[in-house]
């Protein structure tokens, strides 16, 4: 008989090294000498939602949550899988468990006061305030100034530095002030991605008016200028996310990938920043590409930037909700299991009708994406969007 335990410990390996369907089988064996404990039930379900095999994963995660209610890790991955599977109403209260796992604790913002529950609060002021990654930010901003529909109150908007700029030429706050500033007194709050569930956000609530976020004119202005005498169409690259992401390795990939896409005519704008930026210096040989990672200050030259191009091309990252939030069309690249908010097993997203998304067909193929997106492109053969 072989030792559960090292089962688990091999599972989570192959699980690890990207083999899932190894991992899902010592899973299963362990379960079926071990007599079914947490860890081995964990495993199974993450090895599971790998291979996007979410009904079966979702079953598991309900079992263990109901078992090990405290348990606050396990209940946001169900909250993430429910998501992914557009189970929004049980999704969005078991997501308010984010910030009780060992790495997320500290980054939980102490308020002394109540959390908005969604009621009217005629009279009141309401705190708002942003929280985790940009992308994150530019997707639930929209919901601001419905928050302030439904609560009838002032709204006091805490936001970071780089994305203040959008919030101030949107609707919805009375106030605005900076993430480390101290805002003015309030009554009760509520953190940015809290809202779907104070407002039971439904898919048939999305996306709401469409743009929600504008360009800054000048910088328009200047990109334009800057932009009109390259090689029409323009078509924006962003190949890589944020490399600290948890879920980076899934989803990013290299320039020298995107090597199909240089069959079509026009010029590819590469929008990355960071360290996968240098890749532009040596781009797949025929691709006309043009470095705009130096002249990029911030989110308000790649917006400026998304205004004047034809398309963006990229993986999931800020930009796409920054593209999908001004109404600009991108064509989003994703792996077999994405992240919650693409959902599965669809081309479009309910939160921006302006983007395309392009999935790959089984785990790891980017070939085949990156082949559909070059027969595809506007510039190939005098296609246009």
């Amino acid at each position: 008989m072989t030792n559960p335990r090292a089962l688990e410990e091999e599972g989570r390996a192959l699980l690890a090294a990207g083999k899932p369907e190894e991992a899902e089988r010592c899973a299963r064996q362990a379960l079926a000498e071990g007599g079914g404990s947490a860890n081995g039930w964990h495993l199974l379900a993450v090895a599971l939602r790998t291979q996007g095999h979410l009904d079966e994963c979702r079953r598991i995660y309900e079992l263990l949550v109901d078992k090990l209610p405290g348990n606050l890790s396990l209940r946001f991955e169900l909250a993430e899988t429910l998501l992914l599977m557009g189970e929004f109403e049980r999704g969005w209260r078991e997501y308010h468990h984010r910030y009780g796992m060992p790495h997320t604790a500290q980054l939980e913002r102490r308020v002394q006061r109540p959390r908005w529950d969604g009621r009217p609060i005629p009279g009141k002021t309401l705190l708002i305030h942003d929280e985790q990654g940009y992308g994150d930010t530019f997707q639930f901003l929209r919901m601001v100034a419905w928050a302030k529909a439904r609560a009838q109150a002032r709204v006091v908007l805490q936001i970071n530095h780089e994305q203040a700029g959008f919030a101030r030429r949107s609707a919805g706050a009375d106030e605005l002030v900076l993430r480390g500033q101290l805002p003015p007194p309030f009554d009760v709050h509520c953190e940015m991605m809290s809202l779907p569930m104070a407002m039971g956000l439904t898919p048939s609530n999305l996306p709401g008016a469409i743009p929600y976020l504008s360009a800054e004119a000048s910088r328009v202005k200047r990109w334009r200028k800057r932009l009109a005498s390259l090689r029409k169409p323009l078509v924006g690259l962003v190949w890589a996310g944020r490399p600290t992401h948890l879920n980076d390795a899934n989803r990013s990939m290299t320039l020298d990938r995107l090597a199909p896409l240089a069959v079509a005519g026009g010029t590819f704008l590469a929008l990355q920043k960071g360290p996968s930026a240098a890749q532009a210096l040596t781009p797949p040989p025929g691709m006309r590409i043009e470095r705009l990672d130096g002249e990029i200050a911030d989110f308000e030259d790649t917006a400026a930037i998304l205004t004047v191009a034809d398309l963006l091309v990229s993986v999931d990252s800020a930009p796409v909700h920054l593209a999908g939030a001004l109404g600009r069309p991108a064509w989003v690249l994703l792996p077999y299991v994405p992240d919650w908010r693409w959902l599965m097993r669809r081309d479009d997203s309910p939160w921006y009708p302006t983007l395309r998304l392009f999935r790959q067909p089984s785990r790891g193929d980017w070939d085949s994406v990156c082949r559909r997106i070059a027969a595809e492109l506007p510039g190939r053969h005098g296609t246009s969007l």
